[in-house]
């Protein structure tokens, strides 16, 4: 497992992308997984650098884990931040035109879509989502 602590600012996304990239060389992700990997990794940090400490800042702490068995990577975002759990907002319906739905929801869908599983937990201070791919 390796880990990154970084401040949650929006400015740190290629920081965070590169240390995601870094896990991922180890591997023979395909380059086809790995830009659903930034989909979802960018949609989880971007929402915790933008809401989860309000006026203030904080850090987010990223663990990326490798599996052998099935392959792939595990990445587990944890913020301090206020409670919030993505999953449970409605998601966005697609069906109607971009003018006719309502904010938000939209980046979750796409992550819970390319991911292989999603899944949060609130501990006694901390938000932890969890995003699991693996491919053949």
């Amino acid at each position: 497992m390796s880990t990154l602590n970084i401040a949650a600012l929006v400015d740190n996304l290629d920081t965070v992308l590169d240390f995601v990239h870094a896990s991922l060389e180890q591997t023979d992700c395909p380059m086809r997984i790995q830009l659903q990997i930034d989909l979802a990794v960018e949609e989880a940090y971007v929402n915790i650098a933008s809401y989860a400490y309000g006026d203030t800042t904080g850090d987010c702490h990223i663990n990326c884990t490798l599996s052998q068995d099935p392959t792939g990577i595990i990445i587990t975002l944890i913020d301090e931040g206020v409670a919030y759990n993505p999953l449970l907002k409605e998601d966005a319906d697609i069906t109607l035109p971009a003018d006719e739905r309502g904010t938000g929801g939209l980046g979750i869908l796409l992550t819970k879509k390319v991911m292989s599983e999603v899944t949060y937990q609130r501990t006694a201070t901390s938000n932890m989502l969890t995003l699991k791919k693996f491919w053949p």
